[in-house]
C-alpha cells in the first residue's frame, strides 16, 4: 500500500516538473515571437520613411512640439563673462503621423537605439542665448527615443551648456539676477513647426544646489522672434538668482568697518606720538587699498557705480580722512614747540612777583578753553582730537544707515537687461 501511494506522488511530481517545462518554453516562444514582432514593426515604420521632411509638411498645419526641461545643475556662475553654467536634459514630445502602428501586447513603446534614432525626422531646436555646448555620451549617447502606437514621439537628450547672461551688477553684491534659457527653430518657420511649453515645464532636481545663489521663482513665456520678415517660433524660460550674503558680510563688509574703526585709534594717542601715529594711518589706507582691489578683481568694468564700490570708495576715505586728521593736528603741534623753542611763547616765563599769579591764569584759560577752537596751537591740536573722537563714528554710522536703507530695499529694473 505504502508503494502505491510513494508512486502516486512520485507521478503527480513529474507531472508538476513537466507542466512548468512546457510553460517556460511557451514564455520562451512568445517573447521570440513578441521581440520578432518589435523588429518586424520597426522595419516597417523605417520602410519608405524620409527623416528629411517634417510631419504635416503637406498639410496646411504645423507641428506642435511639446518642450520640457529638467534642470540637474547651475553652477560657473561669472559676473565677469555675464554667463553661467546649467545641465539639464531637454525632452520634446510630438506627434508623426507616419510612424502610427499596432499596438503590440505587453508593450508600452518602442524604444530605439541611438544608432536608429538618425533616421526619424527631429525638430532642429537650438539655444538662441548659448556660448557653449555639449552632448554627453559617456559610455553612450546620452539620448532616448520612444515610438508610442498613435505615432506619439518622446524624444530626450542630455545637454551641458554655458549660456549668456546679461547681468545688472548696480547692487552687487546685494543683487539678485534674472537669467534666461531662449529656444528656436533654426530653420522652419511657424507655419511649419511651433513649439509649446507642456503642462508641467520645468522640473528641478531636488539636490540642486547654488554655491552663491539661492534659486527664485521661474516663468515661462513665449518670444517669437520675425527674420527677414518670416515668423519662427520661440519659447524662453526665465529664472531669479538672488545672491547669498553671508560670504561677502564676513570676507569684505566686517573686515572693512574693523580698519576703519582702527584707524580711529589714531584719535586716543598723544600728539607727540608721531611714528605711531602715521604708521596706523598709512597701514590702515594701504590696507583699505589692497582689499578694494582684491574685491574688484572678479569683476567686469562695467560703466555705473556698484554697491561695493560704493562702500569701499567710503571706507577708504574714511582712513584716509583719519590720516589728513594727524596731519593736521600735527601742524599745530609743531606750532607750538617751535614758538615755545623760539622764545615767543612769553605767556608762562614773565619775569616779576606775580609769575606765579600768571601761570594760575594761564591754566585756568586752558581749561575753560578745552573745546574753544582759537586757544593756542597744541590745546588747538588736543582739541581737535577729541572732536574726532566723536564726529568719525557718528559719520561713519549715519553713512551706514544710509548704504544699507538704500540697496536693501531699491529693486532696480532689470526686465530689459534679459
Amino acid at each position: 500500500m505504502r508503494t502505491e501511494v510513494s508512486s502516486f506522488f512520485l507521478v503527480l511530481l513529474n507531472i508538476e516538473r513537466l507542466l512548468l517545462t512546457v510553460g517556460a518554453i511557451h514564455v520562451q516562444v512568445a517573447n521570440l515571437k513578441e521581440a520578432g514582432e518589435r523588429q518586424r514593426t520597426i522595419d516597417d515604420l523605417l520602410k519608405g520613411y524620409d527623416p528629411r521632411i517634417p510631419p504635416n509638411y503637406e498639410d496646411d498645419f504645423p507641428v506642435e512640439v511639446y518642450v520640457q526641461l529638467h534642470i540637474t545643475n547651475i553652477d560657473s556662475i561669472s559676473e565677469s563673462d555675464m554667463d553661467y553654467s546649467v545641465g539639464m536634459f531637454l525632452r520634446q514630445t510630438w506627434n508623426d503621423s507616419r510612424l502610427t502602428y499596432t499596438p503590440i501586447p505587453r508593450l508600452r513603446s518602442l524604444e530605439l537605439d541611438s544608432r536608429l534614432m538618425d533616421q526619424i525626422w527631429i525638430p532642429d531646436l537650438f539655444i538662441a542665448n548659448e556660448k557653449q555646448a555639449h552632448f554627453h555620451s559617456v559610455t553612450v549617447p546620452n539620448k532616448l527615443m520612444h515610438i508610442y502606437p498613435e505615432g506619439r514621439i518622446q524624444y530626450s537628450i542630455r545637454i551641458t551648456a554655458t549660456l549668456k547672461c546679461n547681468m545688472d551688477l548696480r547692487k552687487y553684491p546685494l543683487d539678485y539676477q534674472r537669467c534666461y534659457i531662449m529656444m528656436e527653430s533654426y530653420a522652419y518657420s511657424t507655419e511649419n513647426l511651433n513649439f509649446i511649453w507642456n503642462s508641467e515645464p520645468v522640473t528641478v532636481d531636488p539636490r540642486l544646489m547654488l554655491a552663491q545663489f539661492d534659486l527664485g521663482k521661474m516663468v515661462t513665456v513665449r518670444c517669437d522672434k520675425q527674420y527677414l520678415g518670416v515668423n519662427y517660433t520661440c519659447i524662453m524660460l526665465e529664472f531669479d538668482m538672488t545672491r547669498s550674503f553671508g560670504y561677502y558680510l564676513t570676507q569684505v563688509y566686517i573686515p572693512s568697518i574693523l580698519i576703519v574703526i582702527l584707524s580711529w585709534v589714531s584719535f586716543w594717542l598723544d600728539v607727540d606720538a608721531v611714528p605711531a601715529r602715521i604708521s596706523l594711518g598709512l597701514l590702515t589706507v594701504l590696507t583699505m587699498t589692497t582689499q578694494s582691489s582684491g574685491a574688484r578683481s572678479s569683476l567686469p568694468k562695467v560703466s555705473y557705480v556698484k554697491a561695493i564700490d560704493v562702500w569701499l570708495a567710503a571706507c577708504l576715505i574714511f582712513v584716509f580722512a583719519a590720516l589728513i586728521e594727524f596731519a593736521y593736528v600735527n601742524v599745530f603741534s609743531r606750532v607750538e614747540k617751535r614758538r615755545k623753542s623760539n622764545g615767543l611763547d612769553g605767556t608762562l616765563s614773565q619775569p616779576g612777583n606775580g609769575q606765579n599769579g600768571n601761570n594760575l591764569q594761564v591754566v585756568h584759560e586752558r581749561k575753560k578753553s578745552r573745546f574753544n577752537m582759537f586757544a593756542p596751537s597744541r590745546e588747538k591740536a588736543r582739541t581737535f582730537d577729541r572732536i574726532s573722537r566723536i564726529a568719525f563714528p557718528t559719520v561713519f554710522l549715519v553713512f551706514n544707515l544710509i548704504y544699507w536703507s538704500v540697496y536693501i530695499f531699491w529693486s532696480p529694473d532689470v526686465s530689459s537687461i534679459t
